[in-house]
């Protein structure tokens, strides 16, 4: 297997059908560094405009329709000290009436320290003068191109992935993701130093990163939508609005999965989430949110 330095000349602001930046094989590793939210290089130069600049696309040989890519996210080191966030929550996350009582939503500065591996505020507000803490990368934004030849924008997500802001893409975890065109054509950006759920004031705190992830091809996979695994988890991802249909499509991908790896009808899976299920927000500031359906690999069984 070989691992690719990707070096990216180009950005996107779609995850689409576009010509490939790179090509590689099945089961390669690729290296490449991230832009922030908004354009800006690990130098702080704007290289291009925003929302969510991604790398790629990256060309998988094998990868077909009905297949998924595996990503497993191997490493993320930041590259820049600093992020930024916006200092407010979003008008969405709260009730209208409280709205009016808000303040503006100005940018505020983070610093990254990165031999620490903590994140606080450049200018702390009253209240937390020693409110520190650890560094915990994701990816805010990845997939591969949606179907039917859509080109779709960088501020939202579907069945392809895009915008979904999980905490739980980062290190450590692999994603699976339904192919829907040759090459699968996969993008990757907008990474985070750290993050809450739901990215309830529209951002994590938004930097660069040195990414490294290995991408396999997984046959005729009957994925709908992405699936993602950790050490401890197995969780299924629905993207959608209203935050009730993102738990829809999260939940019945979880029932299938349960049922073509596990081996267990809808009666007994029934039975394991009405129970053991976690249900974590991811977006819920953009057009489409992002809902995650997780079970621990303690109550599983895999069918051989």
């Amino acid at each position: 297997m070989t691992t690719h330095r990707f070096i990216p000349t180009r950005f996107h602001n779609v995850l689409g059908s576009l010509a490939p930046a790179l090509h590689i094989a099945d089961g390669d590793t690729v290296v490449t560094e991230t832009l922030d939210a908004v354009g800006y290089d690990k130098d702080g130069i704007r290289r291009t405009s925003g929302p969510n600049p991604m790398n790629g696309p990256i060309f998988v040989d094998g990868a077909e329709p009905g297949d998924a890519l595996k990503v497993e996210i191997i490493s993320m080191v930041p590259t820049r000290g600093t992020g930024f966030t916006r200092s407010i929550v979003a008008a969405n996350v709260i009730d209208p009436e409280t709205v009016r009582d808000l303040p503006s939503r100005d940018m505020a500065i983070w610093a990254i320290d990165r031999e620490a591996l903590t994140v606080r505020l450049s200018e702390p507000v009253a209240g937390l003068e020693n409110f520190v803490l650890p560094l915990a990368p994701m990816i805010g934004c990845f997939g591969v191109a949606p179907s039917l030849g859509q080109a779709i924008s960088t501020a939202t997500s579907g069945e392809y992935g895009g915008n979904m802001d999980y905490r739980l893409f980062g290190p450590g975890t692999s994603v699976r993701f339904p192919v829907s065109t040759p090459g699968a054509l996969f993008f990757l950006g907008d990474c985070h130093a750290v993050q809450g759920d739901g990215e309830i004031v529209g951002t994590g705190v938004e930097t660069t990163f040195e990414v490294t992830v290995r991408l396999t091809v997984e046959k005729k996979a009957g994925l709908v939508w992405p699936r993602g695994e950790t050490a401890e988890d197995i969780f299924a991802i629905g993207n959608a609005r209203p935050l009730d249909q993102a738990l829809q499509h999260a939940t019945s991908e979880m029932l299938n999965w349960l049922a073509s790896d596990y081996g267990l009808d809808r009666t007994a899976a029934s039975h394991l989430l009405g129970q053991v299920v976690r249900y974590d927000v991811g977006n819920v500031f953009d057009p489409a949110y992002t809902m995650a359906c997780r079970v621990a690999k303690k109550w599983l069984v895999r069918r051989s």
